[in-house]
């Protein structure tokens, strides 16, 4: 990773749940580093810290000890809306159950975090979504709604939705749980070919040994800790 720019930095960082007697270690004293082009994976049985890892990462919680770093810059937690309006425009996210809203159709779906932003007109937020539309191979299908695609297609419009925004990072939990075997493979390909056409670091919380064989660099958690 010599020369590539670190985009996430995380210093010694734990978070506990609980109190006392009942005080839970979900991450204790990690130190991790995100280049950009990172395809990275975080895996780990069942309880060893890869969710709450993936939450951090996405500044979706707060640690309760160490320091995280996006661009170089130390992260504060304070502001709700600030917080917000950062995941929105620098964080992506993938899920396994795709999430998408059923009364719009694969075009709307990708365009719903363009709603909220206010530095894009009309015709560029359009023009976005046509762009991520054929990015993802859904060009034909921009006007079906999710009950009328697979769950490959699904995955994908759920792909753009999250790189709509242009974000510095894209985090994917376990995405390929609900996909087949041929449809994995057809979206670990096509993530990795996104990866490689752009600065995104791509982080995933996986099991799948099938995403593990795809990745870069690869962080195993155990108890907390990476082994």
């Amino acid at each position: 990773m010599k020369n590539k720019k670190i985009i996430i930095e995380m210093k010694n960082v734990c978070r506990h749940y609980g109190k006392e007697h009942s005080l839970v270690k979900a991450l204790d004293n990690v130190s991790l580093q995100v280049h950009e082009k990172s395809f990275l994976t975080i895996s780990g049985p069942s309880g060893s810290g890869k969710s709450t890892l993936l939450n951090i990462l996405g500044f979706l919680i707060n640690p309760t000890e160490g320091e995280v770093f996006f661009e170089g810059e130390k992260m504060e937690y304070h502001d709700y809306d600030e917080m917000a309006d950062f995941r929105l425009n620098k964080i992506g996210i993938v899920f396994q159950s795709f999430n998408l809203i059923p009364v719009l159709n694969a075009k709307e779906n990708i365009q719903v975090p363009l709603m909220i932003k206010k530095d894009m007109n009309d015709n560029e937020k359009d023009k976005r979504a046509d762009e991520l539309l054929e990015a993802v191979g859904l060009s034909k299908q921009a006007r079906q709604y999710p009950t009328q695609l697979s769950g490959g297609e699904k995955q994908r419009v759920a792909i753009a939705r999250a790189l709509v925004c242009n974000p510095s990072v894209i985090l994917a939990d376990e995405p390929t749980a609900n996909l087949d075997t041929k449809n994995t493979e057809d979206i670990l390909k096509m993530m990795r070919e996104l990866n490689e056409k752009s600065d995104t670091a791509f982080i995933f919380s996986t099991h799948d040994s099938r995403v593990i064989k795809y990745a870069k660099e690869k962080v195993q958690l155990r108890d907390g800790k990476i082994v």
